[in-house]
């Protein structure tokens, strides 16, 4: 593993406690058309066991629990410590035996080969240093037939909160996810899945709506509820103030008002096992 490959893991881990708590009140709702995207694209099955990688706080996790029921399973895991334990927070409280949550490594799955009959991955590959790496993995816990369904972000010209990366950077040499909106791009995800012999893929892009009441919400959502987290703890005052004027002035065409309405899209991508494996 490259010094690179770690400071990547290292940004994501801590970064994503960082934002652990802020996470679900300024991204769920606009991260509902990815989620739902995803689980119609790849609904699960009652009895099914199921993985989702990247978990965070469990939004696919516990809709998938709810359609496989209590004959099937739902295994969440995440680099993030707090997200776990958010996700196994609720889970107990909603008694929900039949998911679970782990720290884990989305690149080093600790799960045993032919384990599962779907797997999920939203919105979590582009984090990741080596998300061939990471297919790979997915390959292999996925029983003979299993199927594999993956969300990311999707062009960075479609997406209009893009505009955080370079801010950031401006500041400091962060060098967060260099591949984020690569993976977005027509047809990646799926030349990925077919050098790595999944078939029968199916790509397809979802276009949306990110929506803000005021310009604080906005901000909190780019850089304390995201990806920056961690360069966003280590600013001072004075570069807060300044990360966030330039920020309010890039997503000014879309204003409407005291809020906002920008753009984002979403690309999902199906793709199954083969189920006869040497």
């Amino acid at each position: 593993m490259s010094l690179h490959e770690r400071l990547q893991r290292r940004i994501q881990r801590y970064g994503w406690d960082l934002a652990a708590d802020r996470y679900e009140p300024l991204w769920q709702r606009q991260l509902s058309p990815a989620h739902l995207g995803l689980l119609a694209l790849a609904a699960p099955m009652p009895g099914e066991a199921v993985l989702d990688v990247a978990s965070g706080t469990g939004l696919v996790a516990f809709a998938a629990a709810e359609q496989v029921g209590c004959s099937g399973s739902v295994q969440g895991v995440d680099i993030s410590e707090a997200m776990v334990a958010s996700a196994t927070q609720r889970a107990a409280v909603l008694g929900l035996e039949h998911v679970r949550f782990a720290r884990m490594d989305g690149e080093q799955l600790s799960c045993a080969g032919h384990s599962y009959d779907l797997a999920y991955c939203a919105l979590g590959l582009m984090y990741m240093p080596d998300p061939v790496a990471a297919l790979r993995e997915l390959f292999r816990v996925l029983r003979p037939g299993g199927r594999l369904a993956v969300v990311v972000w999707g062009e960075r010209a479609r997406c209009g909160w893009s505009v955080v990366f370079p801010i950031v950077d401006a500041e400091v040499n962060s060098d967060v996810c260099p591949l984020f909106f690569q993976l977005g791009a027509q047809g990646a995800l799926t030349q990925l899945a077919t050098d790595l012999g999944f078939e029968d893929i199916r790509e397809q892009r979802i276009e949306s709506v990110l929506e803000y009441a005021d310009g604080a919400e906005a901000c909190d959502a780019a850089f304390v509820g995201g990806p920056v987290a961690m360069a966003w703890s280590r600013f001072d005052e004075p570069v807060r103030r300044r990360v966030r004027r330039r920020y309010l002035q890039a997503i000014s065409p879309w204003r409407v008002g005291q809020g906002y309405r920008m753009p984002g899209e979403f690309t999902v991508m199906l793709a199954s096992k083969p189920r006869a494996m040497a």
